[in-house]
């Protein structure tokens, strides 16, 4: 059966970021269609498995583990699994970006969560 997953039922409310969980959708991926302004940008993260990114439009800078990278339009960049990452878009217009997430259900761990969980329990000893 075909289908058409429209834009308006996977947007991310008061963004306009896509997010397609691929599960959903019987799709054994998912993604982000990212669409950010300048200085936009998720904080680190990371996913048991891999990312790809390909740059669609503008700049990204992208820190992957210890090295960072710049990615512009039409550039593709890869993360593994359970490496740390995050991107800001750094160029001076806006920044479009599909993030392909190798599962079709996404899986993410926040290192601000990580570093806020490690804070708490040192202050409870």
């Amino acid at each position: 059966m075909a289908a058409v997953v429209t834009a308006d039922t996977i947007r991310i409310p008061g963004s306009r970021t896509l997010r397609f969980e691929g599960r959903h959708h019987g799709s054994g991926v998912s993604f982000f269609l990212v669409t950010n302004d300048p200085g936009q940008g998720p904080g680190l993260h990371r996913h048991p498995y891999t990312e790809t990114w390909s740059v669609l439009e503008g700049e990204a800078t992208i820190r992957i583990g210890a090295e960072t990278v710049v990615a512009r339009a039409g550039d593709t960049a890869v993360v593994g699994p359970d490496v740390w990452h995050g991107f800001t878009n750094t160029g001076t217009g806006v920044l479009r970006m599909m993030c392909i997430h190798a599962s079709a259900t996404m899986i993410q761990q926040n290192l601000q969560d990580e570093t806020e969980t490690a804070h708490e329990t040192q202050e409870n000893r």
